[in-house]
């Protein structure tokens, strides 16, 4: 035992939570671990590993010899010229020590303070690269939170910031860490340093470096198993899953990854979210950074899951997280805590911690993000747009719903291979919040929501003709085939004798009650939202992102519809059909942009002779149900109406009249359960026939 074992260094801002080290047990297992993930290919090769530093060589010397070129153009003399000097940096999980085969490399530049980021690292040194034969698919993206250049260099992706530092010579042992780097430089500096300072943080605040690398890398492979990975839809990135696996370490220094991933699913199913999660306490400086503050800055306050980050100045690095996938983490983790208990005794093995999560049979209502474009090229950069404002969708969802209708972005993305041009797609689970009380018949009207998130994209500085995008609503039955795994058989649902039975079960995904012909409700022109019902009552249900009435031109209302009709009748027979295949792609740039897209998604299956309004809007949801719906009820009065005049005195009676006005009120009390917008006429005439042959039977 080491002479210090007695007061042993405190990692955290707490004390541990237990000094215990591993049993051979732990050590069995964590052996176990290390060996899944090798062979689950999470560790590159040697010569993928020599590729990198080799790259990394080549970059360094570029952006030396770009300041040397722009320190000679200045006119400095001929010294400043040789001393001339940028420094590469690395952070991110290739700095920590955690990357994968094919992950990409964050990097920093740091140059002197004649070296300028808006026209010397964007315009210059861009120019420079695009010249370098081995660079390939170059992205500068300017205006990001954190302004960075994108591109792959002998294949190797690479994201490159630039800092531009106090210092007109850059030493080759810049310290990076140290708080003077930082003055007299503004906040996008800040952030792109930042980086590189939190990462080299984490690394000195954790107990054990072998041991928070193994737990890291299993951790985000289990979070991207689970589709909890992506800071920018919502959910973590890597430097969040890095600093919650780092706190684990704090609190537990002794453990081996085994006893870490479980300690981590102990800890975080039990964390008092907004609590925030700090290695170190925040330490203000007289530079007047803003830090993370929630006792002085209101927007803090509005954080659902702080994670701190270590470096001055402290910020939030999990501000993009909303309620919507706070709750959706929560539930992952309770699901990670469980199969850790049954790992823990021999009840199962890792690899049911990595199952991958059935999303597309989690809902019963999804949201379909189709992002088009005239070649992969366009579609890159459209679509890198597109994801990085996917996160205000939700957000709006749920403001405009007031919590009540959640969202579950999913990172994922999708091709659809038949399709001729440039095409990927993203999808959004979509439930009623648990829990709260609703009126009856209360629905999620979210054209608005969905018309203001289009508006948005549609503000795309770099938008060319071809680039569309289309959001619509598709029920668990209509998610196109080209999602699920070549092989993949969806589960059929269970067919039962009594369907009215069955539909009055509530769904326990969504909270919303399955649907017999019979519970049909009446459905309003120009409604929107996704199933909604208290429990044991009949649901409303309709199209979560119609066309806005007021929004449809004929070329997107009229002619989209009619298209989305034609072509969804002719795959209606299949569950496994793909909507968006069916839908037109109507361009945001074109007159009375549609709000939602593909419209087939959001329909079901139309019949040709579908009712539709003067704004081309199907009135009918299902081709099917409203025939039956009409049927069960005519079958409902014609009981009550045979029950009440045969063998009765009423028959024939001057009283005609009133049992004639009584039957319409029946007829449409009845009519209100199924919400056929144009059967109830037809009802009436039905049971005026029926009135009347009864009648006449009676003066015969």
């Amino acid at each position: 035992m080491a002479d210090g074992a007695d007061a042993p260094r405190q990692y955290g801002i707490t004390k541990p939570l237990s000094l215990l080290g591993p049993v051979e047990a732990d050590l069995q297992r964590t052996a176990e671990l290390e060996k899944f993930l090798v062979e689950a290919g999470l560790y590159e090769s040697v010569e993928e590993s020599a590729k990198r530093e080799e790259v990394l060589g080549k970059l360094d010397q570029i952006v030396k010899d770009w300041v040397k070129q722009l320190t000679s153009q200045r006119g400095y003399t001929d010294q400043m010229v040789e001393e001339a000097n940028a420094v590469l940096f690395t952070f991110g999980s290739y700095r920590l020590g955690v990357h994968g085969p094919g992950a990409d490399i964050d990097t920093l530049c740091v140059g002197p303070s004649y070296v300028n980021r808006e026209e010397d690292f964007f315009i210059m040194l861009h120019e420079i690269l695009a010249q370098t034969e081995d660079v390939t698919e170059l992205q500068p993206v300017p205006d990001a939170h954190v302004p960075v250049m994108k591109f792959k260099f002998h294949g190797i992706s690479i994201d490159l910031l630039y800092a531009s530092v106090s210092l007109l010579v850059v030493p080759a042992d810049l310290d990076i860490s140290q708080g003077s780097v930082l003055y007299d430089v503004d906040e996008a500096t800040v952030r792109s340093l930042n980086g590189c300072r939190v990462a080299d943080q984490i690394l000195r605040l954790v107990p054990n470096i072998e041991n928070f690398r193994t737990t890291l890398r299993c951790l985000k492979y289990w979070a991207k198993r689970r589709g909890v990975y992506s800071n920018v839809t919502g959910f973590l990135g890597g430097v969040n899953w890095a600093l919650l696996v780092a706190r684990v370490c704090q609190l537990y220094p002794n453990a081996v990854p085994s006893m870490l991933v479980s300690r981590f699913f102990r800890v975080f199913t039990q964390w008092r979210w907004p609590n925030p999660v700090m290695l170190c306490s925040i330490e203000e400086d007289e530079l007047g950074f803003p830090v993370w503050d929630p006792r002085k800055n209101p927007r803090d306050k509005c954080h659902h899951m702080p994670i701190i980050t270590p470096a001055y100045p402290c910020m939030n690095s999990s501000y993009n997280v909303s309620t919507s996938t706070l709750r959706v983490m929560m539930e992952q983790f309770q699901f990670g805590n469980k199969i850790c208990q049954e790992i823990e005794m021999n009840k199962a093995s890792w690899s049911a911690l990595f199952e991958p999560f059935q999303f597309f049979e989690a809902y019963k209502n999804y949201l379909q993000v189709d992002i088009i474009a005239e070649d992969d090229e366009d579609l890159r950069l459209w679509k890198g747009w597109v994801e990085s404002r996917l996160r205000q969708l939700t957000l709006k969802i749920e403001r405009d719903t007031y919590g009540m209708l959640q969202c579950h972005p999913y990172p994922h993305e999708y091709a659809d291979p038949s399709r001729q041009c440039a095409h990927c797609a993203f999808f959004m689970g979509l439930s009623r919040k648990e829990g709260v009380k609703i009126q009856e018949g209360q629905q999620f009207d979210i054209r608005g929501t969905v018309d203001e998130f289009r508006h948005e994209i549609n503000l795309y500085m770099f938008w060319k003709p071809g680039m569309e995008l289309a959001v619509s609503h598709v029920r668990r039955k209509q998610i196109p085939a080209y999602v699920f795994p070549e092989g993949y058989k969806r589960p059929r649902p269970l067919r039962h004798v009594n369907h009215q039975q069955q539909s009055n079960k509530n769904d326990p995904e969504d909270g919303t009650a399955t649907r017999s012909p019979d519970s049909q409700l009446k459905r309003k022109h120009g409604s929107a939202g996704a199933d909604d019902a208290e429990p044991g009552r009949f649901a409303k249900r309709s199209s979560v992102s119609p066309v806005h009435p007021k929004n449809s031109s004929p070329q997107s209302g009229n002619v989209g519809d009619e298209t989305a009709c034609n072509n969804q009748i002719k795959r209606a027979s299949s569950d496994a059909s793909g909507c968006s295949q069916a839908s037109p792609q109507v361009s945001e740039r074109s007159p009375g942009p549609v709000v939602s897209g593909p419209r087939c998604a959001a329909m079901g299956a139309l019949c040709s002779d579908d009712a539709t309004s003067k704004h081309g809007i199907p009135l009918v949801e299902d081709c099917t149900t409203p025939t039956v719906a009409v049927c069960t009820t005519l079958k409902r009065v014609a009981e009550k109406v045979v029950s009440e005049l045969v063998g009765s005195d009423r028959l024939g009676s001057t009283n005609s009249a009133e049992l004639l006005e009584s039957m319409e009120k029946d007829v449409l009390a009845e009519n209100v359960h199924f919400g056929g917008n144009g059967v109830a006429h037809e009802v009436m005439l039905l049971v005026h026939l029926l009135l009347f042959l009864l009648l006449s039977l009676d003066f015969i």
